[in-house]
């Protein structure tokens, strides 16, 4: 073979190499490409589907009881009544909706090609669409895509649901479909439907309220009050008998459907605890610790009351029921009745800041009591005083010259109380006061000064009664030697308490047991009666009345007044917030317990056993009559009694003049310048007053009548005004005086030689 025929062999061999392998590369990028291609498409459709369905949808504010209750629902912020989706759905909506739309749903991948060719067939006979084919799941993804209803759109909607067939199960996408499918009007969802049209939640609906339900998202707008009334009820008799006949409905249940009306108007969704509704987070649903019955025995009870008290100028009420060994709101009533007009109705006073009154007077005494400042029956001056130009008045204009510790607490006396707190501290109950949760008194304690005992700052109504709860739970654990955790929920309003001495609770809730109560029933005397610790308020003006109770399962507060401020002669804790306390404490369940006392094992060491003076409730001195008493461990290093010398019991000339009236048994000091204490003091003035000296008729001058209290009945006083002497007294140590405008000193000086003195300012002659 000649070399030109040897490379022209090769060149064919080569060329049908070449061929050969260009004819399987072709096919083999043939193969490649409808595999990619399959990739493609099933990549596209497994990413078809929107991560969030329903993004951007609006719900409404649906607030339930701890029981599952609806307390009450705020509109959605598009104007619909949308309740956020659920995860189930009643069994007779789902039977009814599935028979209705889509008999296959629970078998078809998402489309069904059967109902598709009907409605095709149905829809070529008539001449126009008389059914649509679509499957649940194709018209969920129609109700979140919410796009033009066309033939390729409905391809669209027929591609996604076979993938959400794989995304979700039948039930949740049932779930889907109640959740978002409209029912006429500004009405979309079942449970929504339910409660608008019905009254009641969607698991309580009867066969026939559920088949109304079913056939409505297929026309929505037949439900209407002057049409389409007719053609609805058809649509739910076919519905319904369709039930009968695939055996989903008895022929009992048949009839009785059949026989139930079709509502005649949306009706207003529960409204129960609608300020608390207003507090909780907007568009979602929330499961509140409120208790259904509690809340509406307590909101009924308050409003009757407040309706009551609105004719006499009394427009508004709060009230908030804790429940002690959880923390948590059992009943909260912002302000009541709601629905009656009126200014300032809508104001939620339950969170609202309003003057205290006097009711933080049982957190001074109880720490008080826990730091050793006192102990509970310790002698509180009752006289009049001058602080700094702050001169403080019992309610009833009196003084007592001296009143036990739980006395005056019992009572509500106001100058004892400030007493106390200036022994206390401000600063330190101030604090004490931010500690148990109180947010309203932001300013330095100088500001509220010594008038912070007596409502000279601010307080919420469910802080406080929420700190009061607090008491009853660290005494619980003190007493038990455990720790309870405060609930975690947004809507618990508990908080630590900084009194953790368990004797110290204990004799605040002893002698809060012995307030006078309103119904005027003893507990002593009546088993039946319940008992509660309990403690009233009354602001400066009379613009707010308070009163919270304490039991060992429950704490109660109630707040009285108007919300936009103004006083009404006659409104205190005791009259107006007192029994509507009561009516709130007979509602709740009784155990008949009572908070026991503490004893010195059961409290790990924090008490004590001492001898205390019966008469002035100190630690005993060498001459006082004394009593064992368990009393809290810091108590033990209290001030001993400075009342007894001689043998006698002797208060100070002020407190003297104040207390022989209500204790005719008081002896007083039979020694000679009462056993060498200081004699004499004055009554009036007090050191610093600044004197308004009131005029006659004829424009003169009266002047003010100054007095002085001296332990010896026989003495006589001279009197002397900024060095100059004016007068003597005998026996009543009363005298007339008009001085000048501006800054005074008068001093009296007795047969002995003791000398008392007052300074003072006289503005305004």
């Amino acid at each position: 073979m000649s070399r030109a025929m040897h490379m022209t062999a090769r060149i064919r061999a080569l060329g049908a190499r070449l061929g050969r392998a260009v004819r399987g590369f072709g096919l083999l990028s043939a193969r490649r490409w409808w595999l990619w291609g399959l990739a493609a498409l099933l990549l596209a459709w497994l990413c078809c589907l929107p991560r969030q369905l329903f993004k951007g949808v609006s719900y409404s504010t649906v607030v339930e009881s701890a029981e599952g209750e609806l307390l009450g629902a705020r509109i959605a912020a598009d104007g619909q009544w949308r309740f956020p989706p659920s995860d189930t759905v009643p069994e007779r909506f789902a039977t009814a909706l599935v028979q209705f739309e889509d008999r296959h749903f629970w078998w078809h991948p998402g489309v069904d090609p059967g109902a598709l060719v009907r409605a095709t067939v149905d829809n070529l006979r008539s001449g126009h669409v008389v059914s649509g084919g679509s499957t649940l799941t194709m018209q969920v993804m129609r109700l979140s895509r919410q796009r033009e209803r066309n033939l390729w759109q409905k391809m669209i909607e027929a591609v996604q649901a076979t993938r959400l067939e794989l995304r979700y199960s039948k039930k949740q996408i049932l779930a889907l479909y109640a959740s978002h499918a409209p029912f006429g009007g500004n009405v979309v969802g079942l449970e929504a439907a339910a409660w608008r049209y019905f009254g009641r939640p969607a698991s309580e609906l009867s066969w026939g309220e559920a088949a109304t339900l079913a056939v409505l998202p297929n026309a929505p707008a037949s439900l209407h009050l002057s049409r389409g009334r007719d053609q609805l009820l058809a649509k739910r008799n076919r519905l319904l008998r369709r039930l009968l006949e695939h055996g989903d409905l008895s022929a009992e249940s048949f009839e009785a459907a059949l026989e139930e009306p079709l509502p005649e108007a949306p009706l207003p969704l529960p409204s129960w605890a609608s300020h608390y509704v207003e507090r909780c987070p907007r568009g979602v649903r929330t499961r509140s610790s409120l208790s259904f019955p509690v809340q509406k025995a307590v909101e009924e009870a308050v409003n009757r009351r407040s309706d009551a008290l609105a004719l006499e100028g009394i427009a508004d009420m709060a009230a908030v029921v804790i429940d002690n060994a959880s923390g948590t709101v059992l009943a909260y009533v912002g302000n009541a009745s709601p629905e009656r007009e009126r200014p300032g109705r809508q104001v939620d006073i339950a969170s609202a800041p309003r003057s205290t009154g006097s009711i933080l007077k049982p957190f001074l005494y109880a720490a008080a009591l826990q730091e050793g400042v006192i102990l509970p029956r310790t002698l509180l001056p009752d006289i009049p005083v001058n602080l700094g130009g702050f001169a403080p008045q019992n309610f009833d204009r009196q003084f007592y010259g001296a009143v036990p510790a739980n006395e005056a607490l019992a009572r509500s006396l106001n100058v004892p109380s400030v007493f106390l707190l200036r022994a206390y501290g401000v600063p330190k109950f101030h604090a004490l006061l931010q500690a148990a949760g109180l947010t309203t008194l932001p300013r330095e304690p100088h500001h509220y000064g010594l008038s912070l005992i007596l409502g000279g700052g601010e307080g919420r109504l469910d802080e406080i009664t929420a700190a009061y709860a607090a008491m009853v739970r660290a005494y619980g654990d003190a007493v038990s030697g455990t720790s309870r955790p405060l609930p975690d929920s947004w809507s618990a309003v508990a908080s630590a308490c900084p009194i953790t001495e368990p004797l110290a609770l204990w004799y605040t809730f002893e002698a809060l047991k012995e307030v006078n109560r309103p119904d005027e029933l003893d507990w002593r005397l009546i088993h039946s009666v319940r008992k509660a610790a309990w403690k009233t308020g009354t602001s400066y003006g009379f613009r707010d009345a308070w009163a919270v109770g304490m039991t060992p399962e429950y704490t109660i507060g109630v707040w009285a007044g108007n919300a936009q401020g103004q006083g009404v002669p006659g409104l205190t804790g005791a009259r107006t917030a007192g029994p509507v306390l009561f009516d709130i404490l007979n509602l709740l369940p009784y155990s008949g317990a009572w908070f026991p006392e503490p004893d010195a094992g059961s409290a790990a060491g924090a008490t004590g056993v001492a001898a205390v003076c019966t008469d002035s409730g100190m630690l005993a001195g060498p001459e006082c009559p004394a009593e064992q008493q368990l009393i809290p461990v810091a108590g033990l290093d209290s001030k001993p009694c400075k009342y007894h010398r001689s043998g006698e019991f002797v208060l100070t000339p002020a407190m003297e003049w104040y207390y022989k009236p209500h204790h005719p048994e008081y002896r007083g000091a039979t020694q000679t310048a009462g056993g060498g204490s200081q004699p004499m003091e004055f009554i009036y003035p007090a050191s610093g007053s600044i004197l308004h000296l009131p005029r006659q008729l004829s424009g003169q001058v009266e002047g003010a009548v100054f007095r002085v209290a001296h332990h010896r009945s026989d003495a006589t006083l001279w009197w002397h005004l900024d060095n100059t002497y004016v007068g003597e007294t005998h026996l009543l140590h009363e005298l007339r005086l008009a001085p000048a405008p501006g800054k005074h000193h008068l001093t009296v000086v007795d047969e002995d030689g003791h000398t008392a003195s007052v300074a003072f300012t006289v503005e305004g002659n």
